[in-house]
């Protein structure tokens, strides 16, 4: 059964990889829901933020961060480091490249190794962070929070643009464009939920507040889109094991038909060689 046998080996090794595959699927799965359900925490958090704020109007506070006529735009490139996220990856660089057209004299920063790789050859003097994975997504907001401040507050950049990869459902995955800076947004919504309260004891200058209250948002709001890039990729990986988990189930279907096809022309083979030899030995 020596045909068989072969087929049998290559079925074993077909099984072994549909399993494994199921498990990867598995895993993929688990961690987009389990991080889709963890991001109530970032509304909660923005919600809990302007209520913290809303006895005193700081609207009429005038800050870069707040409020900036520099027209010089930095565009902000999250690209993901995990495996499968190739496609969602390209179309990410590609919606920043046609951003990039818009703005004149614009500065990329690529946040993300395999962005950088893939941008190198058509952007010049791009910032780059590229130690996601060692340094952590807390660790990177603050990083990016850090650069971004330093070039506004010093005149080199006026607004920011965030382009990521975001999961509108499990199934949908696209490139998102955000304005970060300046970051009016914040202020506005504040606007909305100010007391009329007539008098405020401000134990700080208002510009301080307003600088530490940008400072914070803009690390919540960029790690929250890093948490949406880890929700991508895990939706994205979900998406490629299911294909291959469906091919490699098709063909351990082939396979296994081919064994039983073997297995039995080998039976009849064996069968044919005995009768023969019984002919013989008689003769």
């Amino acid at each position: 059964m020596g045909k068989a046998n072969k087929i049998k080996g290559d079925l074993d090794d077909i099984i072994e990889l549909v399993e494994i595959i199921q498990i990867l699927k598995d895993v993929a799965d688990n961690k987009f829901h389990t991080l889709a359900g963890r991001k109530d925490r970032f509304s909660r958090f923005g919600e809990s933020f302007v209520e913290f704020f809303r006895m005193i109007s700081l609207s009429r506070v005038r800050h870069p961060l707040v409020s900036n006529d520099n027209p010089r735009t930095g565009i902000v490139v999250i690209t993901s480091e995990a495996g499968f996220m190739g496609d969602l990856n390209t179309k990410v660089i590609r919606f920043a490249l046609n951003e990039r057209e818009k703005y004149p004299n614009c500065q990329i920063i690529a946040v993300g190794r395999k962005g950088a790789a893939k941008m190198e050859n058509v952007v010049k003097d791009m910032k780059v962070f590229d130690e996601i994975q060692d340094t952590g997504l807390y660790q990177v907001a603050i990083d990016v929070k850090d650069y971004l401040y330093s070039e506004i507050m010093e005149g080199r950049m006026g607004r920011t643009l965030v382009i990521y990869p975001w999961s509108k459902n499990f199934m949908v995955q696209k490139a998102r464009i955000v304005k970060l800076l300046p970051c009016d947004e914040l202020l506005s919504k504040q606007e909305e939920f100010v007391d009329n309260i007539e008098h405020v004891i401000e134990e700080s200058d208002p510009i301080d507040i307003i600088e530490q209250l940008s400072s914070m948002w803009l690390v919540c709001r960029f790690y929250e889109m890093l948490h949406d890039t880890s929700i991508s990729e895990a939706a994205a990986q979900s998406q490629q094991l299911e294909s291959s988990l469906d091919k490699m189930k098709k063909t351990k279907k082939g396979v296994k038909l081919a064994f039983q096809k073997a297995k039995k022309s080998d039976i009849d083979k064996s069968m044919r060689e005995v009768f023969s030899a019984r002919m013989m030995s008689k003769r």
